[in-house]
């Protein structure tokens, strides 16, 4: 099994090396990998179901969080290669190789303070957009129901695509633009931080990274924060499995997800100091994680029109990056390109 993993990601790595991330619909098999999903892709690659999961665990769940057979082999060849290999996708040194020191928020904190705070309107929607060729005018609703009225001589939309169906656009988004939202859709996924007193894995020579297709917690991390004393693990819980765990009462879905991690580490994961849930997909505003992506054929037929301005208009998020998709990366890509 292992040595049919090592092949099947040596026969991923090729077709990668075809694509380019930012036009995966030029791909030379772009209209066959499309009209498959990942899981028959798969099938007709290998007779070892235990490789063809654990190849599809890294793709569907850890990635799109999404089941293998609801996207194309094409979508799941752009999550590679916006990566730069399947190999690189699973090396969780590499796709995870960095962390912000004092935590993530403080990025948007320091970008808050560099723009001005009087400038950013938080807690309010943007609810129509009135479009031409030489500008804007932006109406927002605060969450006291005022209404503000903003002209720009552009604008840059930078929320998934799916969130972007929320806004009334004058003149109405063209078609193929609607369409293309239409078609992609989150995945599901529970992120859950177990805090123990001490980083005990370490002490038994153990990373605190893991990967598991038939568990729960299909991925677990060491999540320690800098200079902090205590130990920090950080689990994930995708696709049909947060369907079904999210159906539990939370005392149930608790027990399921101690004994996923006791299962990487032993009995004293059993008892963890802090268990906090972070479900996206009970969130308004997201509706799923990590990322959106295609439903099967879609990425040929609408992906190249989620990056093309409309007017004025920009989208830009890490759901349009190439390289990067879905991660921090992308979305840096990304503004830089708009910007």
């Amino acid at each position: 099994t292992n040595a049919e993993i090592d092949r099947l990601t040596k026969v991923l790595d090729a077709l990668v090396a075809e694509m380019d991330p930012d036009r995966p619909w030029e791909h030379p098999d772009a209209a066959y990998l499309d009209s498959v999903s990942f899981t028959q892709w798969l099938g007709e690659q290998s007779d070892d179901a235990e490789a063809r999961d654990n190849i599809a665990l890294y793709v569907g769940p850890a990635m799109l969080t999404k089941p293998s057979h609801s996207f194309s082999a094409l979508q799941a060849l752009l999550m590679a290669a916006s990566a730069g290999a399947f190999s690189h996708l699973v090396d969780a040194d590499f796709i995870l190789d960095k962390r912000v020191v004092g935590g993530l928020a403080s990025v948007p904190r320091m970008l808050a303070e560099k723009v001005g705070h009087d400038r950013i309107r938080l807690s309010s929607d943007v609810t129509r957009i009135e479009w031409g060729e030489d500008g804007a005018l932006v109406e927002v609703r605060d969450h006291t129901g005022t209404i503000e009225h903003l002209t720009a001589r552009r604008v840059v939309i930078a929320v998934p695509p799916t969130v972007q169906r929320r806004i009334r656009f004058v003149p109405e988004m063209p078609s193929e633009h609607r369409m293309a939202r239409e078609h992609q859709s989150f995945g599901l996924v529970i992120k859950v931080q177990l805090v123990y007193p001490t980083p005990f894995w370490r002490e038994q020579g153990l990373s605190g990274t893991g990967f598991a297709p038939y568990l729960p917690v299909h991925e677990i991390y060491d999540n320690t924060p800098e200079g902090d004393p205590r130990g920090f693990l950080v689990g994930f819980i995708a696709g049909l499995s947060a369907d079904e765990l999210g159906r539990l009462s939370a005392e149930d879905r608790k027990a399921r997800i101690l004994d996923s991690a006791a299962a990487y580490f032993g009995e004293q994961a059993l008892t963890p100091s802090v268990f906090h849930e972070s479900d996206w997909q009970h969130q308004e505003l997201t509706g799923g994680a990590y990322g959106t992506s295609f439903d099967l054929g879609s990425l040929t037929r609408y992906g190249a029109k989620l990056r093309e301005p409309m007017g004025v208009v920009d989208f830009g998020s890490s759901d349009v990056a190439g390289l990067g998709f879905q991660h921090v990366d992308g979305a840096i890509r990304v503004g830089t390109e708009i910007a």
